[in-house]
């Protein structure tokens, strides 16, 4: 599908392009190796308004649409994901329930400060025994005069170490479960009652952290609902629907930055007196990560679209998730392939993709979950 850019769009894209080539991966290596992000490399993304992308002007983002969402989070993907998913976790899933479902003074409250980055945002929903079965929630808040008392547990949280401000899921009538029992609220990090565990070692993803955060009589003000009591569920699905879309685009963005690295590469390596360029078995494997991103992004465009249209997207972000990931994936796997014994060393980006496309497949809904949502999709319309 061919999406056209307005002006101003494409000076962003290229804005931000340049960004990513310049500012973000002369670090990537330093980032990996110290397990952390530079805070001038944040800095610089706070002035360039990408912690307010989603958050409306009027509130002091810059308030894009879904599309325009997903081209930015594809010019990010080209650099190092761990950077990206700071600002993505707090940009998709940490701001769009405060910005579709809150109430005038939520978002007067906490918006601005997140659009600017001074507030970082973060999602908690998963628990120890609620991940891809997201309606066995155990944390649970109990309404006592003007304010709920929570308790509970909630892990792998991304920005968890660093979040000022969580939008959290919780059981309000056990009863009623999944259908009117779970709510949704913004709790602060320095509410009486809310800590915050130590920091996950993982796979990769380096210099995105995440940890467990508890909740032991934690005091939340009753104005600190966000949206209606009972529907929790439904706003995890909305905010998780459009999220998807976001990952998708992230996705789309590494495969691009992996396809580039490989074509030189792969003009650059001699053997037998030649470029492994030259070799077939080189060329279908370009041809065949080129043309499966370019069916991605489509799929993630397209995605994007019917959101700005107004229309459910819940099947068409699983699809735009599910497919963009897998083939991040494949084309991460081809790319280490490609570049041969180099490609698993680590001072090669090549490397690093590899290892940061696994999580795509598990997070923000694993893509078996992402397949039952398709069907079941499918066989109602059907």
């Amino acid at each position: 599908m061919t999406i056209t850019l307005t002006k101003e769009m494409q000076q962003m894209k290229e804005m931000i392009g340049h960004f990513v080539e310049r500012e973000v991966e002369p670090y990537a290596i330093q980032i990996e190796e110290e397990d952390a992000i530079p805070q001038h490399l944040v800095d610089i993304a706070k002035d360039l308004g990408l912690f307010g992308i989603s958050i409306p002007e009027q509130y002091g983002g810059i308030g894009l649409n879904a599309v325009g969402k997903a081209i930015v989070l594809e010019q990010l993907g080209r650099t190092h994901n761990g950077f990206v998913s700071l600002i993505s976790a707090h940009t998709g899933i940490g701001s769009t329930g405060l910005v579709k479902l809150a109430s005038e003074h939520l978002k007067a409250k906490y918006l601005p400060d997140m659009a600017a980055g001074t507030k970082i945002a973060a999602f908690a929903l998963s628990e120890p025994g609620a991940g891809s079965d997201a309606t066995n929630l155990a944390t649970s808040a109990e309404k006592k005069g003007d304010y709920w008392v929570m308790n509970g547990t909630k892990h792998f949280i991304t920005n968890g170490p660093i979040a000022d401000v969580f939008t959290v899921f919780a059981l309000t009538d056990k009863d009623k479960g999944a259908k009117g029992g779970i709510s949704a609220f913004l709790v602060e990090r320095d509410f009486p009652g809310l800590t915050v565990g130590k920091k996950d070692k993982k796979m990769g993803l380096r210099g995105s952290y995440t940890s467990q955060v508890i909740f032991e009589d934690c005091i939340i003000p009753e104005e600190n609902v966000i949206g209606e009591v009972g529907m929790g569920y439904i706003s995890a699905l909305t905010i998780l629907g459009e999220g998807r879309v976001g990952l998708a685009a992230r996705a789309v963005g590494s495969c691009g930055k992996l396809i580039e690295l490989s074509a030189k590469y792969a003009k650059e390596r001699i053997q037998f007196n030649k470029p492994i360029a030259d070799n077939q078995a080189i060329q279908w494997m370009l041809a065949d990560m080129a043309t499966e991103t370019e069916a991605a992004r489509a799929l993630t465009m397209m995605a994007a679209q019917k959101i700005d249209e107004g229309k459910k997207v819940i099947k068409e972000a699983s699809m735009a998730k599910l497919f963009a990931s897998d083939v991040f994936n494949r084309v991460a796997d081809k790319a280490v392939q490609i570049h041969g014994g180099m490609g698993y060393m680590a001072e090669y980006p090549v490397e690093r993709f590899y290892r940061d496309a696994r999580i795509t497949k598990i997070y923000e809904g694993t893509n078996e979950i992402q397949r039952l949502i398709i069907a079941r999709n499918v066989l109602e319309e059907c």
